[in-house]
């Protein structure tokens, strides 16, 4: 999911960070700072938490770019699954059960290395999902694109740059303009197209698929290896992708603490979950595979072409616009939950104190409308660039690649915090562990970590599929964008202010601020200590007069 990434941000979720990270959306001491309020566990099972993961990573976006492989293509879900999602889940689910505090990853990676770094952390995901935008804007054009007819049509509109920047522009512009009425004007669309544009077009693509090979109609798929040949590197950069698809996992684990059992229910959970997970999205991307030519697979087109050609088979070609109309709808859902998303993700990292008080502002429905406007401007940036690139599809192509990076450059930054933390906390009360000891730890670290750098490698290197023009523009552009990504948190930290800190914000202080130690220094706090309402007083107090 970057193709995972239209979920990671789901309508529940923005309501319960929204609530945890406005100031008066909870009760507070005397003293003013907001009071940590604990619920009972037991409310989420086993089977909800699978169905959780599932919803906000699964997506039909990406199938495409991995039909190409044919059956090697669940050679890469498979090998994915087991480097990236299943390790990266259990990381996860053990950061979120011990640092519950409002914060998700900024907390995390803070509490190992500092605010530094824990804002970097925020600021990488934040910018993921920025430049996924344009990906996601350019396949809503594509889909728009599909509702009309002869198919020929369809094909030449959607290939056009222009026509493809206008609508990209017009959609993103009119979710941002509904994201200022609030978040629960934002929630209603995003909710519905989830339901119609992505799950019931998932499950009637697999059925049609299904149907399909049984009546013995002519197949498509290329008679390939299920083992890949990694001696041509470029023949597999394409595959580094899945590991977008599996994003999102660190939004889920926040809600480990509401299982009544979490360190037995939550690993079944994963596991099933990336069963149902990899089941999916291999039957999506063989279906594609089975109706169109690997050489004839577009990245942006194809999904729509195959609902055409499937139910064309059946003399029902129309209801493949149909599709589109629906597919159209999904996409307009996904981009409305996320515009608001990585507003609502920096509210934590600005009442911290770490940005200028101008972006802390939100209007009467509790839109931030500095950081979307900002948001707004970055986006735009982005789909400019299909003026300088070949094609439509090349720009898509680098767009997800630069969000593999980004996104990958957090996830190690969070495999790095959970290693510290095991170090420098190592009796802090744990709701969740990863299982096995040092052992485990170090095969999931392990595991996760050469994954991660291995999937971000080839994400530097142009696809051998697909026409990018220059290999050294490309390059050079996926270099410099994720530069300049990198660096601008740290310019921004850099250039801090004492006037940024809101006195009216409360953000519950880290452990090692209450402790009075470095990030690094190991914590001398026995196991399930509770700081009192003084020291967390005192701590606030110091941490206000040294940012």
């Amino acid at each position: 999911m970057l193709s995972g990434i239209p979920r990671r941000h789901s309508p529940d979720y923005l309501l319960a960070m929204k609530n945890k990270s406005t100031p008066n959306s909870a009760p507070v001491t005397p003293s003013g700072r907001v009071k940590h309020v604990s619920t009972a566990g037991g409310t989420v099972t086993m089977a909800a938490m699978a169905i959780m993961i599932v919803t906000s990573i699964l997506s039909l976006r990406g199938l495409p770019s991995e039909a190409k492989y044919g059956v090697q293509s669940i050679f890469y879900y498979l090998f994915a699954a087991a480097v990236f999602l299943l390790p990266f889940s259990l990381v996860c689910a053990e950061l979120a059960s011990t640092y519950t505090k409002a914060g998700g990853l900024y907390r995390w990676v803070a509490e190992a290395f500092g605010p530094r770094w824990g804002w970097t952390a925020m600021y990488l995901e934040w910018q993921t999902v920025v430049i996924w935008f344009p990906t996601v804007l350019m396949f809503a054009a594509v889909s728009l694109a599909y509702i009309f007819w002869p198919e020929s049509f369809d094909q030449a509109l959607a290939s056009n740059k222009l026509y493809t920047l206008i609508i990209a522009m017009l959609v993103y512009w009119l979710a941002t303009l509904n994201a200022f009425r609030g978040q629960r004007k934002a929630n209603l669309l995003s909710t519905y197209g989830g339901l119609l544009g992505t799950i019931i077009p998932g499950a009637i693509l697999i059925l049609l698929g299904i149907i399909y090979f049984c009546m013995g109609k002519p197949l498509s798929l290329a008679h390939v290896s299920f083992f890949p040949d990694f001696s041509n590197v470029g023949t597999i950069v394409l595959a580094a992708s899945i590991f977008l698809f599996y994003a999102g996992m660190e939004i889920q684990a926040v809600h480990i603490n509401d299982m009544r059992r979490p360190a037995r229910d939550f690993p079944r959970a994963v596991f099933l979950s990336i069963l149902i997970i990899v089941a999916l999205y291999a039957l999506g991307t063989i279906v594609i595979g089975l109706v169109i030519p690997s050489k004839d697979i577009n990245l942006l087109q194809s999904l729509l072409v195959a609902y055409k050609a499937l139910w064309g088979s059946f003399g029902l070609g129309w209801l493949g616009n149909i599709m589109a109309l629906f597919i159209m709808f999904g996409v307009i859902g996904q981009v409305s939950a996320l515009v608001t998303g990585p507003s609502t993700g920096l509210m934590a990292v600005a009442q911290s104190g770490y940005l200028p008080r101008s972006l802390q502002k939100t209007n009467k429905n509790g839109a931030n409308v500095p950081i979307l406007l900002i948001e707004g401007v970055f986006v735009s940036l982005l789909c400019l660039l299909l003026i300088v690139l070949p094609t439509v599809e090349s720009a898509y192509q680098i767009m997800s690649q630069m969000a593999t990076i980004i996104y990958l450059v957090m996830v190690i930054m969070i495999y790095g915090a959970f290693m510290r933390l095991r170090r420098t906390q190592p009796l802090k009360k744990r709701g969740f562990r990863v299982p096995g000891g040092k052992v485990g730890e170090y095969i999931v670290c392990s595991l996760g970590i050469l994954g991660a750098l291995l999937a971000l490698v080839l994400s530097y290197l142009p696809p051998a599929q697909i026409t990018t023009g220059s290999p050294v523009v490309y390059v050079g552009i996926i270099v410099v964008g994720v530069g300049v990504i990198i660096a601008l948190p740290l310019i921004v930290y850099a250039l801090r202010r004492p006037s940024w800190r809101n006195p009216n914000a409360h953000f519950y202080p880290f452990d090692w601020e209450i402790e009075g130690r470095r990030p690094s220094q190991v914590s001398q706090w026995p196991a399930d200590y509770q700081p009192t309402e003084q020291e967390i007083d005192e701590a606030e107090t110091r941490v206000i007069n040294s940012r």
